[in-house]
């Protein structure tokens, strides 16, 4: 008992340091159209469909601000992060289907903190992502 109490305060304090060293470091900041753009200019040469996420919505904590914004396209490429790779998975298939059906969606994404850790995240927070496809004119 005493050598797993030990552990999970290791952990704790280990996890601790890294929510620090994270909200220092430019991986916390948002993921800016600016940062993106030169993979839209090149996908958009290329003549391929694409999908635009973004956060519109953060509640509580959450691994990128309000804002963030990833790129994906009909075949699968993407650019950026909406939550630090909590949720990009399902957000990539949600930009699936909005570029199949043409029509955008909202996206609320959360999880309880008593669940937080069971999945992988820490933060305990919701996010509401709005994903687009891009019309190239």
């Amino acid at each position: 008992m005493a050598e797993t109490l030990d552990m999970l305060r290791t952990f704790r304090h280990n996890m601790l340091i890294t929510h620090y060293l994270d909200r220092k470091t430019p991986e916390r900041t948002c993921t800016s159209m600016r940062e993106i753009l030169p993979a839209l200019e090149r996908w958009r040469a290329q003549g391929k469909e694409v999908a635009l996420a973004t956060v519109v919505k953060v509640y509580g904590s959450a691994p990128r601000p309000l804002g963030s914004k990833m790129a994906v396209t009909a075949d699968g490429e993407m650019i950026g992060s909406v939550s630090g790779g909590c949720v990009e998975g399902a957000v990539i298939q949600e930009a699936l289907e909005v570029l199949a059906d043409g029509r955008p969606k909202l996206i609320p994404f959360g999880i309880s903190d008593e669940s937080a850790w069971a999945v992988g995240l820490a933060c305990g927070g919701i996010i509401e992502v709005y994903v687009e496809p891009i019309e190239w004119n």
